[in-house]
Parts: C-alpha cells; sequence; structure tokens
C-alpha cells in the first residue's frame, strides 16, 4: 500500500528522473558520448559500448526509474533502492571524475551539479527506511 508520507518524494524525485531519461531518447551522438566518457571514468566497462548504445540505456534506465517512482503500486522499497542504487552511481562518477571534486569531495564549481544528487540518495534511502521499519497494522 503506497504511503502518501512518501509521496512528494517520489513525485519530486521521479518527475526530475523521468523528464531527464526523456531527454536523453533524442541524444545525439556526441552528447551521448560525452555522457559516456564520465560514466567511464567510474565504471570502466561502460568504455565498451557505443555511444549510441549507452545513450539509449541511460535514456531507458532514467525513464524506467522516473516511471517506478511515479507509479504508486511500486513498492517504496523497490522504488527507494532503485534510486539509491542510481544516486549512488551518480555520487560514485562524481567522486572519479577529475575537476569534479576538491579535497576528494567537496565540489568545484563544475561538480555542483552532479553533487546535487546526494539528494536523490537521500530520498532513496527514506524510502528504503520507511519501507523497512513501518510496522504493519
Amino acid at each position: 500500500m503506497p504511503s502518501i508520507r512518501n509521496l512528494p518524494l517520489r513525485l519530486a524525485a521521479g518527475a526530475f528522473i523521468l523528464n531527464s531519461g526523456v531527454e536523453k531518447l533524442e541524444l545525439d551522438a556526441e552528447s551521448a558520448a560525452g555522457y559516456q566518457q564520465m560514466a567511464a571514468q567510474a565504471f570502466p566497462k561502460l568504455a565498451e559500448l557505443e555511444p549510441a548504445e549507452f545513450g539509449k540505456l541511460l535514456a531507458a534506465a532514467e525513464s524506467a526509474l522516473g516511471g517506478a517512482l511515479l507509479l504508486p503500486f511500486v513498492p517504496r522499497v523497490l522504488a527507494g533502492a532503485g534510486l539509491t542504487a542510481f544516486s549512488g552511481s551518480l555520487l560514485w562518477m562524481y567522486h572519479k571524475t577529475p575537476g569534479l571534486t576538491k579535497d576528494g569531495v567537496r565540489p568545484t564549481p563544475e561538480g555542483i551539479a552532479i553533487a546535487k544528487d546526494v539528494f536523490l540518495l537521500g530520498i532513496g534511502l527514506s524510502l528504503m527506511l520507511d519501507a523497512l521499519t513501518r510496522r504493519k497494522k
């Protein structure tokens, strides 16, 4: 059963991520290659994909996650786990990409756009913790 207290978290994160995924459905090859290069800093295996294939996978993954967060029948623990994995991957990429951090953690001006994904990590963990600690009535 969906929890109304989680609705603002799910709507905000879901709409943001779904929009990002839909926007990436029309990625040109150069943009897809740029996203891929950044992702490969943290996950080297991604460099083996063709940029167009990577772009399609990224768009599909973001769209699916955004949709899962918006759909009330998707259990919050599952939606939270997906969001936690996604945002954790983004933060790992932030950490591994040269020029995005200073002192190892704090963002440079170029890193702020990705460092803000720490909020998505907090939302994902909150959804999971709420689902796992809420007693059934």
